[in-house]
């Protein structure tokens, strides 16, 4: 696994956009199919750009199949600034849905707990032909060995009830399940504790 840079943001984009396009939050935000993958993209664009990738916290494979994006402890919510200075972008990601998103993220970050200090995994996904080969397991270790080795916990909000199982493979639990505002669907927040070295 290598740490993503600004010129991995197009591949990485693309990648993401593939993956989520069934999300059930992604989904039932972005209803129209047909324009639902180039939103995604554009979307997952302006996170990393505005937020990610400067942390130095993204990983992707080689080949950019997928990517785990990464805020180490203390940056996990996107500070006020960084989103009215992108605003124009998400807007233009997002459309007539813009507001719902906003709102939907606002609902889900007012819930992220604020202590004890933690890694928190925005986003992981893997391009649809790369799924069950193991590349989310290889994604999420570069960040869980180092919080197995600094002795900090790590925290995530599931959108798909199916990823629960895998998660939990790597030392997540549920902590509770989110009912997404405007009759959105449920994400489920999991937590991990430290594994003993």
């Amino acid at each position: 696994m290598v740490v993503a840079t600004a010129a991995d943001l197009a591949a990485l984009s693309d990648a993401l956009a593939d993956a989520f396009f069934d999300d059930p939050v992604m989904s039932w935000i972005l209803r129209e199919e047909q324009s639902r993958r180039r939103r995604l993209a554009r979307l997952f664009g302006v996170q990393l750009r505005g937020h990610y990738l400067p942390l130095e916290t993204v990983w992707t494979t080689p080949g950019r199949a997928g990517a785990a994006l990464w805020a180490p402890p203390g940056h996990a919510i996107i500070p006020p600034a960084t989103i009215l200075r992108h605003l124009p972008d998400m807007i233009g990601a997002l459309g007539r849905h813009a507001l719902r998103a906003l709102r939907t993220l606002n609902h889900v970050e007012g819930l992220h707990p604020k202590t004890p200090p933690h890694w928190y995994l925005g986003v992981l996904g893997t391009r649809k032909d790369e799924q069950g080969k193991g590349v989310g397991s290889a994604l999420l270790a570069p960040i869980l060995e180092r919080c197995d080795e600094e002795a900090m916990p790590a925290y995530l909000e599931s959108s798909k009830y199916s990823n629960i199982a895998f998660y939990r493979r790597h030392g997540f639990e549920v902590t509770g399940e989110i009912p997404l505002p405007f009759g959105g669907p449920s994400v489920w927040s999991m937590w991990r504790d430290p594994r003993p070295r």
